[in-house]
């Protein structure tokens, strides 16, 4: 029998961990996600757009992005159909963005395809997959298939510390959460870090809302409207849309600190300090995690 291994409280707590990185700034982190929505509503022209803009460093929806190499496995699609799209979108190419119309599907070898790849291009930060279908080796959408499949994906893309979207369908039933309209079982959902679900507010109308769920994101509704002209998504407004977080607290300790050289004492202390600066409301709890999280055991 293979002894359990543990991590005490106390370890988890006092250990400086790699921060999360994301790849377009309060929407998409390391890890898998799925991008979902209705056959033809634009899910693949909001892709393109995303690797185009982490490729060349560019804005997305108005978020900012991580750059690096980009692969877009185009499954559906040929190298014409590509080209096409590629010059409705811009007419600077990248060499930073990748595209492949064939590959291997999960389990038989789209792993190593995809970390041989890496292993050319080590600033890779995302991997579209058009359409998830196209990757599984059957048709079995049952809870432990799915899940299986997908978890795959999800090991990889924390192996090598990239993201990996798999564009998917939805269902063609209403549902007040539109979440449960991808197709297929809540394996889907319960494996990935975080979902996106592309619904059109009227069918043809070039009008839709992104939903947004994840992990290390906050929940997010963004109004979009279908450029004609740009040929992409653009944001009509952000109610709920996802926002950068500047740390408030680490803006009011770099302004204490460049008053006060250096400091010794408990979180609760350094609260009361940082009152001269500041006006925020900090935590003891949550300062000792913003310090441990950005470098600075305590």
């Amino acid at each position: 029998m293979k002894k359990l291994s543990t991590r005490s409280c106390e370890e988890i707590m006092t250990t400086v961990y790699k921060p999360i990185e994301f790849v377009i700034d309060g929407l998409l982190a390391q890890g898998l996600y799925i991008l979902a929505g209705a056959p033809k509503v634009g899910k693949s022209w909001l892709a393109l757009d995303m690797c185009l803009s982490i490729a060349k460093g560019e804005k997305i929806l108005g978020l900012k992005t991580s750059q690096g190499t980009a692969l877009y496995l185009c499954l559906e699609d040929s190298y014409a159909r590509i080209q096409n799209r590629l010059y409705e979108l811009t007419d600077e190419p990248t060499e930073m963005l990748y595209f492949s119309v064939m590959s291997d599907p999960i389990g038989g070898s789209l792993e190593e395809q995809i970390e041989g790849f890496v292993s050319e291009h080590r600033d890779l930060k995302i991997v579209f997959i058009d359409t998830l279908q196209m990757v599984r080796g059957s048709t079995d959408s049952s809870y432990g298939s799915d899940y299986k499949d997908l978890s795959v994906l999800k090991a990889l893309a924390d192996k090598l510390e990239i993201t990996v979207i798999v564009v998917h369908h939805t269902r063609k039933c209403k549902d007040s959460d539109p979440f449960n309209m991808i197709s297929g079982s809540t394996g889907l959902s319960g494996c990935v870090d975080g979902s996106m679900v592309l619904i059109e507010t009227k069918r043809g109308s070039r009008n839709a809302k992104l939903y947004c769920v994840g992990r290390d994101i906050e929940n997010a509704e963004i109004n979009l409207q279908f450029d004609s002209d740009l040929k992409k998504w653009v944001v009509t407004d952000e109610p709920s849309a996802p926002k950068s977080k500047d740390n408030i607290f680490l803006a009011a300790l770099y302004v204490y600190i460049k008053k006060k050289v250096d400091f010794s004492g408990t979180a609760s202390e350094l609260i009361e300090k940082l009152k001269s600066v500041s006006d925020e409301t900090f935590y003891p709890n949550r300062v000792t995690r913003d310090l441990v999280q950005n470098g600075n055991p305590v």
